[in-house]
Parts: C-alpha cells; structure tokens; sequence
C-alpha cells in the first residue's frame, strides 16, 4: 500500500486525524503530510474540520467525505439494491425476509466453522474478527479494562443494502451472539447507519 492509500487507510480506520498525527503513523513531516491531505481534498475524497479543543489555535481534523468513503468497497452496491427492491415487488416483505433468513444461516454455518477450534470467548472473538475482515468489514478487537471486549468493524461492505433493509444489521447481531455462545452478551453501541463512522460491538462475558 502507497503513502497515498494508506493516509486514506489510517483515517477510514482511526478516525478523524490532524496533520501532525498521521505524520507520525506514517513517518513523515508535517509537511509531507499536509500534502497528502491537501492531494486526497482535491480529489472530493477528503473534508476537515477545525476543533477548539484546547486554547490557542483551534486544530486541523482531517475525515473521509461521502466519496472518500465510497473508495472503499461495498459489494456491488447498485446491483444489490436493485436485487432487493425486485425481491421486494416480486415476494414481498415476507420473502425478503426468506432471503435475509438464508444469508443469515449461511454465515452463521461459516463463522462457526472458523470458530471450531476456539475456545475460550477471546479466542472466539478473534476468530470471529478474522472471518469478518476477509469479507471485507476491516474488524478488529479492542480489550476492554472491565474485561469486556470491542468488536469493531471499520467498514461496512453491505452498507448499501444494509441502508435499503435495516433487517440485514438486525440479522448479524443475532449471528453474533449466537456464534460467540451463550456465555456472554453482544449489543451495537456505535452503528454506522445511525450516524457513526464505524459500527462497535459491545460483548461481556456471563458470570
């Protein structure tokens, strides 16, 4: 990956960033950095915003723009929105939900089979993150001090289908749980179609 993609990359992935930190991530000057910002702005692909967070000058936010974020992929967007809409006309909402009933045991029968060798929740959970960024969900897994866990997901490779049917989003939580086991807890804390960047999940083990 370039210094180009990879500016993209960092701020798809952590969010909102100044000038200076991406710097840092990618071994360049301040300079160096704002050049790749200013280049990505050209192009529609990126936006700023500056924060008063502190006194004195207010501080520079670089995040993607609708573009910017349409760079990544989302799995043939216009065609599964079509398909959609037809299966809607053609079946209704009960066989809409047929279809979203059959993806989901689908991924259900493939997660479990990347979690037959885990164990304990962690273990799961990790396994759980390698599936979803293979299709392409740009998942990681943050430790929480509680002992709780963060299954983040950075992208949302259905997210146009997912705008037409929120049932598909209603669809994965239950996977979820249902894959991890029944000793722990997963619930959507942060939710891409709710307004924020990316989608985290919240997962607490029982007892």
């Amino acid at each position: 990956m370039n210094t180009a993609d990879q500016t993209l990359f960092l701020i798809k992935t952590r969010g909102p960033q100044t000038a200076q930190q991406l710097a840092a991530l990618l071994n360049l000057t301040s300079m160096g950095a704002r050049k790749q910002l200013e280049a990505w702005q050209d192009k529609g692909m990126l936006t700023y915003e500056d924060i008063a967070d502190k006194p004195g000058r207010p501080s520079r936010r670089w995040l993607l723009t609708d573009a910017g974020h349409a760079r990544f992929p989302d799995r043939h967007a216009e065609l599964t929105v079509q398909l959609i809409d037809q299966v809607r006309s053609l079946f209704g909402d009960a066989g809409l939900d047929k279809l979203i009933d059959s993806r989901e045991q689908a991924s259900e029968r493939d997660y479990r089979q990347h979690l037959t060798t885990s164990r304990t929740l962690p273990e799961r959970v990790n396994a759980l993150v390698r599936a979803r960024t293979a299709e392409g969900y740009m998942a990681e897994v943050e430790q929480q001090e509680d002992g709780s866990m963060l299954l983040i997901e950075n992208h949302c490779p259905i997210c146009a289908a997912a705008k037409q049917c929120q049932k598909f989003c209603r669809s994965e939580l239950d996977v979820f749980q249902r894959v991890l086991g029944p000793d722990c807890t997963v619930g959507r804390v942060e939710h891409m179609l709710g307004g924020a960047r990316r989608c985290v999940y919240l997962i607490r083990k029982i007892g």
